[in-house]
């Protein structure tokens, strides 16, 4: 998940004269920009609220793939931050997700250093948490990382954290990556997934345990240290056997009452009041329903010309 831009920075030009992408979504100001293009905050005129919208660079075979893999994930779950809804329009292809406040936990570790044990602790529950409803639904995310970790925007309070960017998640058990496909990021991926080895929920594991590494800074102490060292094991046998297993373990390791929260601020800069007409937005839904069926067809037709393009990777992305 690309960074958010600091609160503090100029907004760029607004969007809000652009005609509502896919008939929905308005696009208000650029929040970031990541590999496959850039992130937006948006006014979505069905629902009525803000969301973040990703909004891909060049619609071509492998960024469509990207796409079509990343949009299907369907998981509702307090700390697991899918996508929520898509459109394409012309040659605009989007999907939408909730919006981060309060960026990512790579920003945080970036302002504050290494995390208290109590912090990290607390967001190692929600992430494993996140991570059991992930793997319930029979999808490997295969990217965890701070930087894809998302953080509500919460002051001084507890954090509230949710998984995000599933742009390379996977079935549990489909078919292994091509060799020399090699998937993840370097530094968290679990050695046998970059060996090509078929996508597992111990993989994942694995990032974890890499997440909480960086996140403390120095090796932890006691039962802490040892869930760790399992979830950094190079041998996936010798991790956790699921999230909800290391979840348990997790809660054997004490609290720490006495650490403070690292302030959560919110990292997007204030709207100008005129750029979000509420009203007429409302006006716009009633009077202009989305058209799921033309989505559909076009996300249809996209997704038959990517995998013309790219052969077998088309049935990977759909645990074929």
């Amino acid at each position: 998940m690309p960074a958010v831009r600091p609160r503090s920075a100029a907004p760029p030009a607004p969007a809000a004269v652009l005609t509502p992408l896919g008939g929905r979504y308005q696009l208000l100001d650029r929040i970031g920009a990541g590999g496959m293009g850039t992130v937006w905050r948006a006014w979505d005129l069905r629902e009525l609220r803000f969301v973040a919208v990703k909004l891909l660079d060049r619609p071509d075979a492998p960024r469509l793939l990207r796409f079509v893999q990343e949009q299907g994930v369907r998981i509702d779950h307090p700390h697991v931050a899918a996508p929520t809804g898509w459109c394409a329009d012309d040659d605009r292809v989007a999907f939408a997700m909730p919006l981060a406040h309060g960026g990512s936990v790579a920003d945080l570790l970036a302002e504050h250093g290494a995390l208290p044990a109590g912090y990290v602790v607390r967001l190692l529950a929600q992430l494993l948490d996140g991570l059991a409803a992930v793997h319930a639904a029979g999808v490997v995310h295969r990217d965890l990382k701070p930087a894809n970790l998302l953080l509500k925007a919460t002051g001084d309070g507890p954090p509230h954290l949710r998984i995000g960017d599933f742009g390379v998640a996977a079935r549990v058990g489909g078919v292994p990556d091509a060799p020399g496909d090699v998937v993840g990021t370097d530094g968290y991926a679990a050695p046998e997934q970059l060996a090509g080895a078929a996508p597992d929920p111990r993989q994942d594991l694995y990032g974890v345990g890499l997440t909480a590494r960086v996140m403390l800074g120095v090796r932890p102490q006691g039962a802490l240290a040892a869930l760790v060292a399992d979830l950094c094991a190079a041998e996936p046998d010798r991790r956790p056997r699921s999230a909800v297993a290391a979840r348990a373990r997790l809660a054997q390791c004490g609290t720490w009452p006495g650490d403070v929260f690292p302030t959560v601020p919110d990292r997007l800069a204030p709207l100008d009041a005129a750029r979000v007409p509420l009203p007429a937005a409302r006006r716009h839904a009633r009077a202009r329903p989305a058209s799921p069926w033309r989505e559909r067809a076009l996300l249809a037709a996209a997704f038959a010309g990517s995998c013309a393009a790219s052969g077998a990777a088309g049935w990977r992305l759909l645990g074929g």
